[in-house]
C-alpha cells in the first residue's frame, strides 16, 4: 500500500529563478525568504523521505477533464512564452511516475469521472512544475497534475480523492506539492512599488487579498481544512492561483473537509507581481493515501 508521506504549498514564482544578485537587488539588498523556505521545505522532504512528488500545477491548464502526464521521462530545455525575460533556457532531466500516472486514470474510470493519463512525449511542461523541480528535487519520481479549468470546487476535491486512492494503490511514498500563490490578482505591470523591497507584502495588489491570506494561513495552522474551503468563494473572488485547484486537489487527497494535518510556515508571506506566496509544510504523518 502507498503512502503520502507529506504535502506542502509551495511558490514557483518566476523571480525565484533570476541570478542571486538580481533576486537580491529587487529586495533592496535582502534576498526573498521563499530561497531559504525551499532549504527548509527540502529538510521536511528528507525527514519524509518520498520516492514521488505530485506536484499539482497552477499553470498547466486543462479544459474538459483533469490530466495527468504520465511520460516515462521528462528531458529538454524550457523558454516561458509567458517571461521570456527571466525563464529562459532552462535544462530539465527528471524521471516520470508512469505507473502511477496510469493508475489515477484507472481509478478515475471505476468512478466515472472524466481523468486522463497523458503520456505524449511533445506535450508542453510548464514552470509551476518545473522550478519547482528545479528548486527541491534530488532524485524523486515526478507526477504533475493539471488544473481543470472548467471544473468546480467538488471536482477538485474528487479528483484529490483519485489520486490519493491511486497512491494507496500504488507502492510510492508520496509527497504533495500545491504549485502556486495564495492570491493571484496581479498589479498593471507599471504600476509604482508602496515598499522598495519587491517581495514585502505591502506591495501585494490589495490589502483585503493580505488580510484574506493571512486568515487562511491562520487556518492552516489550525488545521481547519473544512474552513478554509468553506471560505471558496472568497479565495475565487480574491484570484487565488489556478482557481484554488492546487491547494484543493492536495487537501482532497488527505481527506477533504475532514483533513486535520496542521500547517507550518516554513518561509515569510511574499509579494509577488501583486499575489501571496509562502511555503507552508503540513504535518501528515506516515499515512496511508486513501485515509
Amino acid at each position: 500500500m502507498g503512502t503520502i508521506a507529506g504535502a506542502a504549498i509551495v511558490s514557483h514564482s518566476p523571480s525565484l529563478m533570476m541570478p542571486d544578485a538580481e533576486r537580491i537587488a529587487a529586495g533592496a539588498g535582502r534576498d526573498s525568504d521563499l530561497i531559504a523556505g525551499f532549504a527548509r521545505l527540502r529538510q521536511k522532504l528528507d525527514a519524509a523521505r518520498p520516492d514521488t512528488l505530485v506536484i499539482f500545477d497552477t499553470h498547466w491548464i486543462t479544459t474538459n477533464m483533469h490530466v495527468v502526464a504520465g511520460a516515462a521521462y521528462f528531458r529538454g530545455i524550457y523558454t516561458s512564452d509567458e517571461m521570456p525575460h527571466v525563464l529562459h533556457g532552462i535544462a530539465y532531466d527528471y524521471p516520470g511516475a508512469p505507473e502511477l500516472a496510469l493508475l489515477v486514470e484507472e481509478v478515475a474510470r471505476e468512478r466515472g469521472f472524466a481523468a486522463l493519463d497523458a503520456v505524449d512525449p511533445h506535450m508542453a511542461n510548464h514552470y509551476a512544475t518545473l522550478n519547482v523541480v528545479a528548486k527541491l528535487r534530488r532524485d524523486e519520481k515526478i507526477l504533475s497534475v493539471g488544473c481543470c479549468q472548467n471544473a468546480t470546487l467538488d471536482h477538485y476535491l474528487q479528483m484529490g480523492e483519485i489520486v490519493g486512492e491511486a497512491i494507496a494503490r500504488s507502492p510510492a511514498r508520496a509527497a504533495l506539492l500545491a504549485s502556486g500563490a495564495l492570491s493571484h490578482v496581479m498589479t498593471v505591470y507599471d504600476a509604482p512599488r508602496k515598499n522598495p523591497r519587491v517581495f514585502h507584502p505591502d506591495n501585494v495588489s490589495d490589502p483585503r487579498h493580505v488580510r484574506l491570506d493571512h486568515e487562511v494561513i491562520a487556518l492552516f495552522a489550525e488545521g481547519r481544512h473544512d474552513r478554509v474551503i468553506e471560505r471558496y468563494p472568497e479565495l475565487r473572488a480574491a484570484g487565488y492561483e489556478g482557481r484554488g485547484a492546487h491547494y484543493l486537489q492536495m487537501v482532497g487527497a488527505l481527506g477533504g473537509r475532514r483533513c486535520r494535518a496542521s500547517g507550518i510556515a516554513l518561509s515569510e508571506y511574499e509579494n509577488a507581481r501583486g499575489t501571496g506566496n509562502i511555503h507552508i509544510w503540513f504535518d501528515v504523518g506516515d499515512r496511508a493515501a486513501a485515509a
